[in-house]
């Protein structure tokens, strides 16, 4: 027998025929819903369909890591949770935190812009403690929506 080559081996028609099932209404999953869930409906993790969901999970991620803790990528992060620390007074953690926010949103997420910043201190937790409730409004224009929100809650120590 010769040899034959894989490059004229095609496919029957009847195979074309068996895959071209309706995939309209089956979602397809882009990305890992944070916190990781575990679920036996679309793989082992609950999943993202929607892209605006996505992007607003890739935002609070984004915000609340700071340098040091993404493998490989050592400034990815706000790296809010420094200034946590040294907390002083409201006006000068505002400063500072959004300088990093925006310096994170605009090199790890360019698409999003940020608008309005409001940040809250908590006092009534501990004694000791206080939270900083950060409110950050902002538009995804490449995807025409606008006015979307996170908040995002850091400890003082």
């Amino acid at each position: 027998m010769g040899a034959l080559s894989f490059k004229s081996v095609g496919r029957k028609l009847q195979s074309f025929q068996e895959e071209s099932v309706d995939r309209t209404k089956k979602l397809i999953p882009i990305g890992i819903k944070t916190p990781l869930e575990i679920t036996n409906e679309e793989g082992p993790f609950k999943m993202h369909f929607d892209l605006v969901e996505l992007i607003a999970d890739n935002l609070k991620n984004l915000l609340l890591t700071n340098w040091g803790e993404r493998l490989g990528q050592y400034d990815f992060g706000a790296n809010l949770k420094p200034l946590t620390v040294n907390f002083s007074s409201q006006d000068s953690f505002d400063d500072e935190a959004l300088a990093r926010i925006s310096r994170a949103i605009s090199t790890w997420m360019p698409f999003v812009e940020p608008v309005n910043f409001v940040s809250e201190v908590d006092r009534s937790q501990k004694l000791n403690t206080a939270l900083i409730k950060i409110n950050i409004s902002y538009n995804i224009p490449t995807l025409q929506v606008t006015d979307r929100g996170i908040q995002i809650v850091l400890y003082v120590i």
